[in-house]
């Protein structure tokens, strides 16, 4: 009850936020550093095969809690500093100019007003996650980097919102909202047809999941055709997941060295 009761206070304190924002003077300009994060995770992704042509990632403002930063719509391998857009947290772009945002956006917004804890979110379509959300298959960690993914990982069916003839993609902040509401407390929700949604606490972290995600899910499929499966038990998840927290910095600096 304590926990829930503290969710409920950031989550009026996040409201409250907006309702000032909307009638305050522009927030201040994010710090540079937290462009050049967000510009690296792009072909960071791109380079780990996370995402193609598709997918992007956004971060939290970290001058305003009630917007965000995200590239305009484009291969994320290309985003540069002058593609970040900011958004409000229903989707609308603070100074558009001209630039056309990715039509999923709403992902973003509708998880960072549910999760004051989320600064960081990643949305791909690799491809060895995409059969856990369509076979039945829980997807499950099977190996100490992927225990973020916890004892499992929720799928969200977008016909059980918007009826069977939609074209999969998360369009509208309603749509955003339900996304954001399987997702829960998890890290990683899957999306049936579509690909899967990662978050963290900061860009780097939300990297590392998104890439490690993966690598589980393909693990998983290779372990399943050999035979019965060993996953990590919740408690050897959660011990491990609490290592590789330490462990970002690492592998960021390893995958920032081979991207421009």
């Amino acid at each position: 009850m304590r926990g829930l009761s503290r969710r409920a206070c950031l989550c009026c304190g996040l409201a409250g936020l907006a309702v000032r924002a909307s009638a305050a003077e522009p927030a201040p300009a994010p710090n540079p550093a937290l462009v050049t994060d967000l510009v690296a995770a792009n072909h960071i992704l791109f380079d780990q095969g996370v995402v193609d042509g598709f997918g992007h990632v956004s971060a939290r403002h970290d001058k305003d809690p009630t917007r965000f930063l995200l590239a305009r719509s484009m291969a994320p391998a290309l985003v540069a500093a002058a593609d970040i857009m900011e958004f409000e947290l229903d989707g609308a772009p603070v100074a558009a100019a001209g630039r056309t945002p990715y039509l999923e956006r709403f992902i973003h917004g509708a998880i960072y007003r549910a999760r004051p804890d989320v600064m960081a979110v990643v949305h791909s379509h690799s491809p060895g996650i995409i059969p856990f959300g369509v076979a039945g298959a829980g997807l499950r960690p099977v190996f100490h980097l992927g225990a973020f993914l916890g004892p499992e990982t929720p799928v969200f069916e977008i016909r059980d919102v918007a009826g069977p003839a939609t074209d999969l993609l998360v369009r509208s902040d309603a749509l955003g909202a339900a996304l954001a509401q399987t997702l829960g407390s998890h890290a990683v929700v899957l999306m049936r047809g579509h690909g899967s949604t990662t978050v963290g606490a900061d860009v780097r972290q939300a990297v590392f999941r998104a890439v490690y995600a993966e690598v589980n899910a393909r693990l998983q499929s290779d372990a399943q055709r050999l035979g019965p499966v060993t996953f990590l038990t919740t408690e050897e998840a959660a011990a491990a997941a609490q290592t590789g927290n330490g462990l970002v910095g690492r592998a960021w600096e390893l995958w920032r060295m081979r991207t421009p």
